[in-house]
């Protein structure tokens, strides 16, 4: 349940209304982008992976999972577009939006895990390259490593069906806890602990890595330029994943838990108004990373670009033989 949404409670009397078409509108037409620039994306890089399997490395482990992540979310993405085109209304099932409410916060805390896991190990391979070459390029050390992240990041969010959730309907599909105040100061904490284990403390480690690897790549000289244009991609990839989709969305999202706290205490202002409506913007971007992680298959994977510019081709020339196939007419002033 997002800022107030609701006049079934008891508390109703001191909720700030407020206008919600602008997310009626936004949340759709964003969630049908990241949806099929999603689905293609980490369709075709995930394919490329499986199709290159003996040529992975550690790198490649991180990435493939992220794609998971990626699809386990985009593929919920359909459901929340009827949801929010119908002014929340939700015909799938009270146990059905607490799953694909689940696997946009599993996408979440997944996707900041194994960029944070990328990071490290693109460091070590050029800090240090020679222990990494001995110890850190094992597959599987990076099999085990990402079974660990997969077991933090559901402990992080099985905690949230601990918070108690007193206004089940199953006609609506809402993220967080109902608007009873124990609830949502409860959640709230949940939330604050989380921006800290989930985002800021991998944030730090990605800053201070590539802190660590653009000094490094400065000072060489000597460095492929191709190989240095390629991790400076990489690094200007990630950091834009977290200001754009990352640290909007938990800085909201703590905030308009707050907000909430502030309503049930009796106060209403357009100030907490407006923080609902910033809060669906970034919900928005949170969802886009699912759209721009694909980006990482072209700076990780080796061979990725010339097999996306090899299906491209196939696919035009299939779009054209059909397209001749059809229409006689073109393959006959083609022939003539």
């Amino acid at each position: 349940m997002d800022l107030v949404e609701t006049n079934s409670t008891s508390n109703s009397s001191s909720l700030c209304t407020v206008n919600k078409e602008f997310t009626f509108h936004f949340l759709p037409a964003v969630y049908l982008i990241v949806f099929l620039v999603g689905l293609v994306g980490n369709g075709v890089g995930l394919w490329n992976l499986c199709i290159n399997q003996k040529k992975w490395t550690s790198v490649n482990v991180y990435v493939a999972n992220l794609g998971i992540a990626d699809l386990l979310y985009v593929i919920t993405l359909p459901f929340f577009v009827s949801y929010y085109t119908k002014k929340e209304v939700w015909p799938f099932g009270y146990g059905f939006c607490r799953l694909t409410r689940c696997l946009f916060h599993v996408n979440m805390y997944a996707s900041i895990s194994f960029l944070t896991c990328i990071s490290i190990q693109r460091y070590l391979g050029i800090v240090h390259p020679l222990k990494t070459m001995v110890k850190y390029q094992s597959l599987r050390q990076a099999f085990v490593i990402t079974a660990l992240v997969w077991l933090w990041v559901i402990v992080q969010v099985a905690l949230s069906f601990l918070i108690t959730k007193d206004d089940i309907n199953p006609d609506q599909c809402h993220d967080s806890t109902s608007n009873k105040d124990e609830n949502v100061k409860r959640y709230a904490l949940y939330t604050i602990i989380l921006t800290f284990t989930g985002f800021f403390i991998p944030f730090l480690i990605i800053v201070v890595c590539y802190a660590r690897v653009l000094n490094v790549l400065w000072k060489n000289k000597n460095m492929d330029p191709a190989a240095k244009r390629k991790v400076i991609k990489l690094i200007s990839i990630v950091l834009a994943l977290f200001f754009v989709c990352f640290f909007p969305f938990y800085i909201l999202r703590n905030f308009n838990l707050v907000s909430r706290i502030w309503q049930l205490q009796g106060k209403c202002s357009l100030a907490l108004k407006n923080t609902y409506i910033a809060y669906q913007v970034t919900r928005g971007l949170a969802s886009m990373n699912s759209a721009i992680n694909p980006l990482l298959y072209f700076v990780t994977g080796e061979n990725f670009l010339s097999q996306f510019k090899k299906v491209k081709r196939k696919t035009w020339h299939a779009c054209v033989y059909i397209g001749r196939t059809r229409n006689p007419t073109l393959t006959a002033n083609a022939d003539g």
